[in-house]
């Protein structure tokens, strides 16, 4: 099976696959006659107007980002010539979520806590001002009510003072906290990013803004602080300085991590334990090839075919935004 990924993964090469199988990745777009599975990224989807669809083919659109940051997914006339969706729904054909694989959970459930070395309770992390959820403002507000440690571009206040090595600089910074503020830029199910499961990788209480549904993600019971349970970000910050007091209570939000994970947490990472890519293969594997007699133009194009097609092209990107 040969599958092409036709366009780049934010202007960078998708990641690298490999599948142990009789499965082969792609780049390279003059193979499309042949690919088997063509995987599209919606949010780089200007650059696919000028794919052609063949016989067999099965066109994938893949995208982690929410809904409403990916505009094409609300266009039903675009959307119909894809055959399977990869997004973070769980409703879609192959779920690619943010949840970190069972490995990383092993191992830092077993290490112990680090001391609570921080000046201020909570930390946060964020840097991109995309905001769709109104989490900028309630962010700000909440900084007027107690101390935040802020090491994003988005009101930094703190320096790391240490070399920054990525992930695992982030996470130790993050134990350091009692807790971890994470705010989505969408409200929007199943849309649970790195900053609801980071903190509870790092041995922190994320305080999370986001996705309604959140609990299903959780590993155990009362391992997180739900902002959307507050009427106000004042209120958000009277309980945390509460649990900021009271070693008890505090401590209550650690426990999970000696208790057996919720089944349907342990579920989750059976999924995980194959790669995502790997699991669309196994699919399209299992599924009818798709029907077709001959290659046709992306999105009903090909009535636009000679001296239109330019024209036709353009008019698809600037649909896509």
């Amino acid at each position: 099976m040969l599958i092409l990924f036709y366009n780049s993964f934010f202007g960078s090469a998708p990641p690298h696959v490999d599948c142990g199988r009789e499965c082969e990745f792609t780049t390279d777009r003059d193979r499309l006659t042949e690919a088997d599975v063509v995987v599209f990224h919606l949010p780089d989807a200007q650059f696919i107007g000028d794919a052609q669809k063949y016989p067999g083919q099965t066109w994938v659109a893949w995208t982690m980002e929410s809904t409403i940051n990916t505009p094409i997914l609300g266009q039903p006339k675009l959307m119909r010539h894809f055959d399977l969706r990869m997004t973070f729904s769980r409703g879609s054909d192959v779920w690619c979520g943010y949840m970190p694989g069972n490995s990383e959970w092993t191992e830092v459930i077993s290490r112990p806590l680090q001391p609570r070395v921080r000046h201020s309770p909570m930390v946060m992390f964020q840097s991109a001002t995309v905001d769709r959820s109104g989490r900028n403002a309630f962010c700000a507000e909440l900084m007027t009510h107690m101390p935040i440690d802020s090491y994003g571009k988005f009101l930094k206040n703190r320096e790391l003072g240490i070399p920054d090595k990525g992930f695992e600089t982030k996470l130790g910074v993050i134990g350091g906290y009692k807790f971890a503020l994470g705010a989505e830029n969408t409200i929007e199910a199943d849309y649970v990013t790195e900053k609801f499961f980071q903190p509870l990788l790092a041995g922190t209480v994320p305080v999370y803004r986001g996705a309604p549904n959140v609990a299903d993600y959780a590993p155990g019971d009362n391992c997180f602080v739900d902002a959307s349970a507050f009427s106000s970000p004042a209120e958000l910050a009277a309980y945390l300085r509460y649990l900021d007091s009271d070693d008890t209570a505090y401590a209550s939000y650690l426990s999970w991590r000696t208790r057996p994970l919720h089944e349907s947490f342990v579920q989750l990472l059976r999924e995980t334990e194959t790669q995502v890519f790997c699991r669309l293969a196994e699919l399209v594997e299992r599924r009818p090839r798709p029907r077709g007699k001959h290659a046709l133009l992306p999105f009903g194009l090909r009535r636009y075919a000679g001296t239109k097609l330019a024209r036709a092209k353009q008019t698809l990107r600037a649909a896509l935004g």
